[in-house]
């Protein structure tokens, strides 16, 4: 059981999913994914960021990539479906998430977006995401996070 408690966090705990608390100092401000890697003592490649789009359709979807890598708009399109997807305005992250921008958590949004996490995490053993909150991630496995968070595999990088 963890001693910081995000919705998240008490999503697993609720689910019974292990899982890793790791927290870092985010004083100076940093909280891109490569800083944040370092800071909580892991490789980049297993660490994962959570970008909220939406589709031509006015549909919200979350994608889960690599902090190092870039999203292949087309390929997120693709995978939901749509014409086109965009990024939604950093501004506009809480009202659709309830989460702010460096603390955005795949697991316990405001709705039960569609959710996509690049094929690179079939690679590991373990992935680590936000947990909801600047300064805290959480460590689990990459079949535990697809479970929870409802998630579909597919290739969405940039080449």
């Amino acid at each position: 059981m963890a001693k910081v408690k995000t919705n998240a966090i008490r999503i697993l705990d609720a689910k019974k999913i292990a899982y890793e608390v790791l927290t870092y100092d985010n004083k100076d401000g940093k909280i891109d994914g490569i800083t944040v890697a370092g800071k909580v003592g892991r490789n980049p490649n297993m660490v994962y960021k959570t970008l909220v789009a939406q589709g031509a359709s006015k549909n919200i979807f979350v994608f889960i990539i690599p902090v190092e890598a870039e999203l292949d708009l087309k390929k997120a399109a693709r995978a939901a479906g749509e014409k086109n997807v965009e990024m939604i305005p950093v501004k506009d992250i809480q009202k659709w998430t309830g989460y702010i921008r460096g603390g955005c958590s795949p697991v316990g949004m405001k709705k039960d977006y569609r959710t996509f996490l690049d094929e690179s995490c079939r690679l590991l053993e373990e992935i680590v995401v936000s947990a909801g909150k600047i300064g805290v991630q959480m460590a689990l496995k990459p079949e535990d996070l697809i479970t929870i968070a409802k998630i579909e595999i597919v290739d969405l990088l940039k080449n």
